[in-house]
C-alpha cells in the first residue's frame, strides 16, 4: 500500500527528527507504510537487511530493544574474532540462548575468555609435536595389560584390545587378529527382530558341512556321496532347499534325489580318491552368506534398535546388502576402510580405534596426540605403518634410520649411495650431541 501525500510529509518530518537516514526515509515512504512492518530484529537480520538499517527501522516503529545485546551485534563480534569456525558455531548457539540476559560487556568478556583459552591450547611455533605425541602415548602404554577382551554386551565375540590392539594399529596390519564389524540397519529393519535375524542369516557364511543343515557321508559301496537336508534348520536360517540343489548341480556332477531332501551325488570318475575329493568339495560349498563372516550376533541397543555384530569382516560386500545402513556400519579393519571408503575415513577410524582402546584401559590421552599419529600415517594417501617398513624407514636422515632398526644395513646402504645427513631432526642431533633445531633450539643468536 502507498501512503497518502499529506501523511507522507508528516511522517517523513518525524523520521528526520529521529535522525533516520534520508535515503531510508525516501525508500520507506515510497513502498509501504510503517504499520506493515511487524518483523522483529532477528527476522530482519535473517532477511539480510543491514545492521544500521535494522536499527533505524526499529527506532522508527518505536520497537527498539533496550538492555539486551542485539543478534546482529553478536554476529558482528563473532565475525571479527580469530577463533575457528567450529568454536564460533558452538558459541553462537549458546549466546543466542541467553541473549536477553546479556549486555555488550558480557559478550566481550565471554569472547575474550574463549580467545585466551584457545590461544593457550594452541601449539607453540617450532614445538616438537611428534616427540610429545610419542611420549604421550608411549608412557601410558607401558601400563596397558596384554590381553584380549570381548565386546561389552556381545557375548562370545572376542576382539583384541589393550597393547596388542595399539601395536596392530600403528603397524597398519592388513588383517587384524580379530576382525569384526558393527552393522547398523535402516529404519525398516532396525526395530523388527525377525527382519534383523533374516538379515543376519544373509550375512553369516553358511556351508553345506554345517552339521545342523545337512548330513554328508561317502559310500564306497555305491561309489557316491549321500547328502540329506535338515528342513527345520533350513527354515530357521531362511534357506531354500532349491538354492542348495542349484549350487550342487552347478558343480558339474551327477545328482539323484532318492526321496524328499535326500540325494546321491556321483563323481565323474568312480575312484576312491575322486569320491573323497567330491565329499570335501560338497562339504565346503557356500550356500548362503558372505565368505569370511563366520558368525553374526543380533543384539538390541539401549535405543531400541537391533544391531548386528560379526566375527570376521567384509565391509564392501556387506554395504551392498539391502537393509544395511551404509552410513553407520563400521569395521575394525583399517586397511578395508581405506580401500572401500577412502583415506580420510581410514584416518578417522585410526583415531577412533586408538582412543577407544586407551579409554577401555582407563587411560586419558589428549585426542590431538592421537590425531598427529593418524595424520603422519595417512598423509601420503595410503595407510603406512610406523616402523622400518613405513615412516621410520622413509626418513631422510641416515642416522635416524640407523638408530631405529637394522643399523649396519642402513649405514652400509647410505655409504654405497653417498648419502648426506643434514642433521635437521631430533634423533640425529641427539646422537651427535648438539641441541635439536626445535623449540628454543630453533632460534640462533648472532653477535655482530
Amino acid at each position: 500500500m502507498v501512503m497518502r501525500a499529506a501523511d507522507n510529509k508528516e511522517i517523513a518530518k518525524d523520521w528526520a527528527n529521529l535522525g533516520i537516514n534520508d535515503e531510508i526515509v525516501e525508500l520507506l515512504q515510497e513502498d509501504f507504510i510503517p504499520s506493515d512492518l511487524t518483523a522483529g530484529r532477528d527476522d530482519l537480520l535473517e532477511l539480510g537487511i543491514e545492521k544500521s538499517c535494522i536499527d533505524d527501522i526499529l527506532k522508527m516503529l518505536g520497537r527498539e530493544q533496550e538492555g539486551e545485546i542485539k543478534l546482529c551485534d553478536i554476529e558482528a563480534k563473532l565475525t571479527e574474532s580469530p577463533i575457528p569456525v567450529k568454536i564460533k558455531d558452538e558459541l553462537r548457539e549458546k549466546l543466542r540462548a541467553v541473549r536477553t540476559k546479556l549486555t555488550e560487556a558480557n559478550v566481550d568478556a565471554v569472547l575474550k575468555r574463549v580467545e585466551d583459552e584457545y590461544e593457550k591450547a594452541r601449539v607453540e611455533p617450532h614445538e616438537a609435536v611428534g616427540i610429545v605425541a610419542a611420549q604421550s602415548i608411549g608412557e601410558p602404554g607401558t601400563q596397558m595389560t596384554l590381553r584380549t577382551f570381548h565386546y561389552a554386551g556381545v557375548g562370545a565375540i572376542y576382539i583384541t584390545l589393550g597393547l596388542p590392539r595399539i601395536i596392530e594399529l600403528v603397524d597398519a596390519r592388513k588383517k587384524p587378529s580379530t576382525p569384526t564389524m558393527t552393522v547398523k540397519l535402516t529404519k525398516e529393519y532396525a526395530f523388527e527382530r525377525r527382519m534383523a535375524e533374516k538379515l543376519a542369516s544373509d550375512i553369516e557364511e553358511t556351508h553345506v558341512k554345517d552339521k545342523q543343515i545337512s548330513k554328508i557321508e561317502s559310500s564306497t559301496e555305491d561309489m557316491c556321496v549321500w547328502f540329506s537336508l535338515n528342513r527345520k534348520e533350513l527354515e530357521r536360517r531362511y534357506i531354500n532347499k532349491e538354492e542348495i540343489e542349484e549350487k550342487i548341480r552347478s558343480m558339474d556332477v551327477d545328482i539323484e534325489e532318492v526321496k524328499e531332501g535326500k540325494f546321491k551325488i556321483y563323481p565323474k570318475t568312480k575312484t576312491y580318491h575322486e569320491l573323497l575329493k567330491l565329499e570335501e568339495k560338497v562339504s565346503n560349498m557356500l550356500v548362503k552368506g558372505i565368505e569370511g563372516v563366520k558368525r553374526v550376533i543380533v543384539r538390541k541397543s539401549k535405543y531400541g534398535e537391533y544391531l548386528l555384530y560379526t566375527e570376521g569382516s567384509a565391509l564392501k560386500k556387506v554395504l551392498k546388502i539391502e537393509g544395511v545402513d551404509p552410513y553407520r556400519t563400521t569395521t575394525n579393519n583399517i586397511a578395508e576402510i581405506a580401500e572401500v571408503l577412502g583415506i580420510e575415513a581410514a584416518r578417522s577410524a585410526i583415531i577412533e580405534e586408538m582412543l577407544n582402546t586407551l579409554d577401555e584401559q582407563g587411560l586419558d590421552v589428549d585426542a590431538r596426540h592421537v590425531t598427529v599419529i593418524a595424520d603422519a600415517m595417512t598423509m601420503e594417501g595410503e595407510v603406512k605403518p610406523i616402523g622400518r617398513h613405513g615412516l621410520a624407514g622413509e626418513k631422510a636422515s641416515v642416522l635416524s634410520r640407523a638408530a631405529f632398526e637394522v643399523t649396519v644395513d642402513n649405514l652400509l646402504e647410505a655409504a654405497i649411495h653417498g648419502e648426506t645427513d643434514e642433521l635437521k631432526g631430533v634423533t640425529e642431533n641427539v646422537i651427535v650431541g648438539q641441541p635439536i633445531k626445535l623449540g628454543t633450539g630453533s632460534v640462533e643468536l648472532v653477535a655482530k
